[in-house]
């Protein structure tokens, strides 16, 4: 019996139907003809500071849209669905870019950077997004995708007798995501054409679909690709997933030195105006551009990085995954359960510790998975060895089955059985994946441009989830978060009692990254 139908035995359904899951999704605010929106975050969605549900990420255009944790897969698209029922009330005549690349784009200081407030937290958020522009440019921050959170049920780790408990567990799952992540670029990857203002002013090797249209002939995910959620300052930056003290070590190290072309663009401008956060490879912990990171649920005003080194590892957030330019909300149920399984058998398969080699390789099996992962003959790195990405993909798909047999006992049904199916039917006809589909829909005579496209799915999606009716509970619900949201804001702002300029150095000082134990507090 292999080590994968062992943890599987251990794990009773009960466990299994405990799997917890939550969605992050981005969408950029458009107006009718598919440009980005100039208006600020509609009012009557509350305070995108505080408001649990309903923030916007780098813009103040791109909304985001976040679910509680659940354990059912339907209960958290049900939710998703209604938080988009709920901004689709108060957006006019926006609608939701229904795709991860952007739109129409004005010039790079014209897109609109997000604001949350006069507090000294709101203005730190800011100045994080503004350091972002000077970084890597505005455009580059506009681009959307959907993270998936997950986590086992806390008694599934006493189940399994996990050498080293969640933590531990977490990291090897972590370590087996990186090393298979390119299969999923392969099956759900959907940005292989981009609007050509995306990439004006800068060098690229795209091709010209027709006028308008940049592509990758027999590429899934230009999002994850060099030209995408990218940064060349964080590729020598090989963070180890080995253990929680190596991942904390190797962030800890980016978020306290100084970088030199970052001191370059300074902390304020020659007039007073703020620029960045910090001087640091990374400004703050969500400027590590990785596949998948390990969470832990933070405090008030507390860094990430303190309440993963002070608490432990809690879920993972999937961060590759693009939009579903079909789905209204922008994932399906079908995905999720895949994600389910390969999460599941990321864990529970053996994970061997990473080295920096190891690392590098699976940066290179990204980038050629996004640029030419449909092309028939692309060879990927395993080992020191090339292996064709079908021959792999047959592999790790296979190794899925008794993951997916043993949910679907717990669950009574079929339904993991048949997103496995698909994901086999997927990898024999690379024709079949949502990014040959999109292409193919892009070269037909009455798509138009790549903004045309998208604008249609968007204008489709708008009008299916405003037809669908929102219970007036639900809807009393959202309006009270809302107005309790900007409460809330209105309290932050009222209690703060240093200048920001005090408030930054603090917040950014080595100490806020110390676990209260090991700074003999």
């Amino acid at each position: 019996m292999t080590h994968l139908q062992e943890r599987l035995r251990a794990l009773a359904p009960g466990l299994l139907r405990g799997l917890r899951r939550g969605i992050e999704k981005e969408s950029l605010r458009v107006g009718p003809e598919g440009a980005l929106a100039a208006t600020p975050h509609p009012a009557g969605l509350g305070s995108a500071l505080t408001h649990p549900h309903i923030t916007t990420d780098y813009s103040e255009a791109q909304l985001e849209l976040i679910t509680g944790v659940h354990t059912g897969i339907e209960p958290c698209l049900d939710e998703l669905t209604a938080i988009h029922q709920f901004v689709y009330s108060h957006l006019d005549e926006e609608a939701m870019w229904a795709a991860s690349m952007p739109c129409t784009l004005p010039d790079d200081d014209a897109i609109p950077i997000g604001r949350y407030g006069s507090s000294n937290l709101g203005r730190a958020k800011t100045v994080y997004r503004i350091g972002l522009a000077h970084r890597y440019g505005r455009r580059m921050q506009t681009i959307s995708g959907v993270h998936y959170n997950f986590s086992l049920p806390e008694a599934a780790w006493g189940a399994l007798a996990w050498p080293g408990g969640a933590n531990a567990g977490y990291f090897a799952l972590a370590r087996n995501f990186r090393r298979h992540s390119w299969l999923l670029m392969y099956l759900f990857g959907a940005s292989p054409a981009v609007c050509a203002t995306f990439v004006e002013g800068r060098e690229h090797d795209l091709d010209e679909l027709r006028p308008g249209i940049l592509y990758r002939p027999v590429g899934t995910s230009i999002r994850m690709g060099r030209l995408g959620y990218q940064s060349s300052a964080q590729s020598a930056l090989l963070v180890s997933y080995n253990s929680l003290e190596s991942y904390a070590d190797s962030l800890h190290e980016a978020l306290t030195r100084s970088y030199p072309p970052y001191e370059a663009i300074g902390i304020r401008g020659p007039h007073g105006e703020y620029r960045q956060l910090a001087t640091s490879l990374l400004q703050i912990e969500n400027e590590f551009y990785s596949t998948i990171r390990p969470k832990r649920t933070i405090r008030a005003l507390e860094r990430p990085l303190h309440a993963l080194r002070e608490r432990g590892v809690e879920y993972v957030e999937v961060r590759l995954m693009d939009l579903d330019a079909y789905s209204p909300i922008g994932i399906r149920a079908e995905t999720m359960r895949f994600l389910d399984m390969f999460l599941l058998h990321c864990l529970l398969t053996d994970s061997p510790p990473d080295t920096p080699e190891e690392i590098a390789s699976w940066g290179r099996n990204q980038h050629r998975a996004a640029a030419r992962g449909r092309g028939r003959g692309l060879l990927l790195e395993r080992r020191g060895e090339e292996i064709a990405l079908p021959a792999w993909g047959a592999q790790v798909l296979g190794g899925l089955e008794p993951v997916a047999a043993a949910l679907d006992a717990a669950h009574r049904g079929h339904a993991y059985r048949d997103a496995l199916g698909a994901a086999f039917a997927a990898l024999a006809d690379p024709d079949s994946v949502p990014s040959a589909r999109m292409l193919r829909e892009m070269r037909s005579r009455n798509a138009g441009s790549c903004v045309d496209f998208a604008l249609a799915r968007s204008l489709e999606h708008r009008a299916a989830l405003r037809s669908l009716p929102l219970a007036a509970e639900t809807e009393r619900r959202f309006a009270r978060m809302a107005e309790d949201s900007l409460a809330k804001q209105r309290a932050i702002e009222t209690a703060d009692d240093v200048d920001f300029e005090t408030f930054r150095r603090r917040y950014v000082s080595a100490e806020q990254l110390t676990p209260l134990a090991a700074a003999g507090r």
